[in-house]
């Protein structure tokens, strides 16, 4: 089991580090960084945002959106290229200096001169679509003058073999004759007092309009389907977002039940989320006198133990910022962890996260249970911990 955790995490890495081409050095340094921290806001502006309208960073430049969405494709239908729109609000002129694409698969041509006040340029991409069939994500990261921290874009979609038609694509499940991929969905992290956003296709499977509402849907969360009333035969933009929500932390499930034509589904649609800090606002001397959580290992082994033990394990971690530190959440990807999080940790004081584990809803062999610990400290809002061991 835990050869097969590893082999799924270098796979799904691989993908995000390039394509058919990403080398093991690659795969294996993505594999380090999972351990420390998966989001790291000093290091890219809105990192995953996914909202298809316009987005404003700061107040120097606005992209007319950050993610294309190529949709279902053929392996047959060549290089897909698309364009992002980038505005200047500023006040002052700017320049794209630096595009850089997530591997050799992506191409990407910007505008050069520098953008006075009120003017726009363009980022254009080229997905080469050379890879087969398989879903892919790539990303843009554009550095822009005047902007102190790179902005991620994103080219998306999903690569077939060769054409569906619209029940195999949309089949998966149905409610009447609405056609959906499934009834799970996610969004990028959402920052605290922020909203993050994101989109999927549904289709109209019958030979009559479709009308699409939802119902008893969760606070904080905002869907519809663009068009509303869907012609016979043609998809609809389900468009989702979730704000985030200071008396929630780290995953969590908001759900909203659709009404085709009037009648009320039997089961809701479910957006998953994962809220974090948002530490946006913090100066450079804020973020310097911040908590710092510093953990001995990311990850701890429980040994060899008889299936229906029930372990033990601690982890241990330290304070090494200025303030104290608040551990807000931890989930975990097995229903058998159980844990007590520690309360505020002083600056510079050692602290411990004591976790115990049901080994009975786990299958025999090796496995690997991951824990994503969610804090207050700027440079480390997401902290990985692991726990692996083996049962027999």
């Amino acid at each position: 089991m835990m050869k097969k955790h590893i082999v799924f995490y270098a796979l799904a890495l691989a993908a995000l580090c390039g394509c058919k081409n990403a080398n093991s050095a690659e795969v294996k340094k993505a594999l380090q960084d999972l351990s420390q921290t998966t989001e790291n806001p000093t290091m890219a502006l809105a990192p995953e945002e996914s909202d298809s309208e316009a987005v404003q960073v700061g107040d120097v430049v606005e992209f007319d959106k950050t993610v294309h969405d190529f949709g279902d494709i053929s392996v047959n239908d060549g290089p897909l290229s698309c364009t992002f729109t980038v505005k200047n609000i500023g006040k002052e002129p700017i320049a794209i200096y630096e595009v850089v694409t997530s591997c050799g698969c992506t191409d990407a041509t910007w505008t050069r001169e520098p953008l006075q006040p009120g003017k726009t340029g363009t980022i254009s991409a080229t997905y080469k679509n050379e890879d087969g069939p398989i879903p892919f994500d790539k990303t843009l990261t554009v550095y822009i003058a005047g902007v102190s921290k790179p902005v991620i874009l994103r080219l998306r979609g999903v690569v077939h073999e060769k054409q569906k038609s619209l029940t195999e694509l949309y089949g998966a499940e149905r409610i009447g004759n609405l056609g959906l991929k499934g009834l799970s969905y996610k969004v990028p992290n959402v920052l605290q007092g922020e909203s993050s956003s994101d989109e999927a296709k549904v289709a109209n499977l019958g030979k009559q309009p479709l009308k699409l509402t939802f119902t008893d849907v969760s606070r904080n969360l905002t869907i519809e389907a663009d068009p509303a009333t869907i012609p016979a035969g043609k998809t609809a933009t389900l468009r989702f977002s979730v704000k985030g929500d200071p008396s929630i932390w780290g995953r969590h499930t908001y759900r909203a039940t659709p009404v085709v034509n009037g009648k009320k589904a039997s089961k809701p649609l479910e957006i998953n989320a994962l809220t974090r800090g948002n530490f946006a606002s913090m100066s450079a001397e804020e973020r310097k006198n911040a908590a710092q959580c510093i953990f001995d290992e990311s990850t701890v082994s429980f040994g060899t133990v008889t299936a229906g033990t029930k372990v033990d394990a601690v982890f241990k971690f330290t304070n090494k910022g200025k303030s104290t530190l608040k551990l807000y959440s931890l989930d975990a990807d097995s229903e058998g962890l159980t844990y007590t999080l520690p309360g505020d940790t002083p600056a510079q004081k050692k602290g411990t996260l004591p976790v115990r584990l049901d080994t009975s809803r786990l299958p025999k062999g090796e496995t690997v249970v991951m824990l994503t610990l969610t804090t207050n400290c700027p440079a480390r809002p997401i902290i990985n911990l692991f726990l692996v061991g083996l049962v027999k």
